[in-house]
């Protein structure tokens, strides 16, 4: 296991918490192909997840903004208990989105580059596109199936005072939804910033998002694995561990997650997952390796389904509570 800080996490009185495993999409191409029964219809897709795992990342939430009509059937297809985690729109985590990505009414608003791409829009439109997403979800949270708001922020987005600023602004626009906060600039988790980064985070009541990420020698758009609680919440994320296509220009996802994790590698989280659930009210742990790999018979599987199916055997065989 990859070292986190030398303190030990925060602990939560009370806190026992059995991991659900997850994915983080229920519809990339790698499950539609090799996850799902053949003729599977995209709509029935949800439901026969749901049979698989308790838990799920929604991906699609990063690119448009959610219709609550289409969150409602989420929450139709899915049994009392499921937690769904929303990733964030990309215009709320500060990456650049192609002005047809926002609702019609408010494109005649938004200020674009020579891209086409929104510019640097003001904290109100910011806040009008926040009041967007968080009501879209309300069947979610009225069914008590909404976890948290995954704000996966870019690489250029680095530790300083205007970057602390955006993150307690936001917090503040979510209310009472949880915020998961996912660095990717080393500045955030390096020896350097890794303390008051934690601190910050607990102070303004978010939870730190663990990952398991490539290690690129001197890489700034990697963090460590800082195995550290910052609210009751323990959330992993698992990218896999492909150096080679990390920062490979032109590359689709699949290609730059594209990593079958071994039972060996797995098994190095059972401690600290261990560790850690025993100290959170609620754990998570999600596989964004959406990329496929031989199955040893001439077929093919999901990763992400695989190593998740994988993880929660190695969890129980070792006793330790999972979903």
């Amino acid at each position: 296991m990859r070292a986190g800080p030398e303190e030990g996490p925060v602990s939560y009185p009370g806190a026992v918490a059995e991991i659900r495993i997850g994915t983080c999409s229920w519809a990339d191409e790698a499950l539609s192909k090799h996850f799902y029964p053949p003729g599977t219809q995209p709509a029935a897709r949800l439901a026969y997840y749901a049979e698989r795992f308790d838990a799920v990342e929604v991906d699609s939430t990063y690119y448009r903004l959610p219709a609550e009509e289409m969150v409602k059937r989420w929450a139709e297809r899915t049994p009392d208990g499921f937690v769904m985690h929303v990733k964030a729109f990309g215009l709320m985590t500060r990456h650049p989105v192609k002005l047809e990505a926002l609702p019609t009414d408010l494109r005649d608003e938004a200020p674009v580059d020579d891209k086409g791409r929104v510019d640097r829009p003001s904290r109100e439109f910011r806040g009008e596109v926040f009041r967007r997403f968080l009501g879209a979800l309300e069947p979610l949270r009225v069914q008590g199936k909404l976890g948290g708001i995954l704000f996966q922020f870019p690489s250029y987005v680095v530790r300083k005072e205007a970057s602390l600023d955006y993150l307690r602004w936001a917090r503040e626009q979510l209310g009472d939804d949880e915020m998961l906060v996912e660095f990717r600039h080393v500045s955030w988790l390096d020896d350097e910033g890794r303390d008051e980064t934690l601190r910050f985070l607990e102070d303004i009541g978010a939870t730190h998002v663990i990952v398991d990420a490539p290690r690129i020698e001197g890489a700034k758009n990697t963090v460590p694995t800082v195995l550290a609680l910052t609210s009751p919440t323990l959330y992993v994320r698992f990218h896999g561990r492909n150096a080679d296509t990390w920062n490979k220009r032109g590359g689709s996802a699949s290609e730059r997650f594209d990593y079958l994790y071994s039972d060996e590698e797995l098994r190095e989280w059972v401690e600290p997952l261990r560790e850690l659930s025993a100290q959170a009210e609620q754990a998570y742990a999600f596989f964004n390796n959406n990329a496929t790999s031989p199955d040893g018979r001439g077929g093919r599987v999901a990763q992400a389904a695989t190593n998740a199916t994988a993880l929660r055997k190695l969890l129980q065989a070792e006793h330790v509570p999972a979903s």
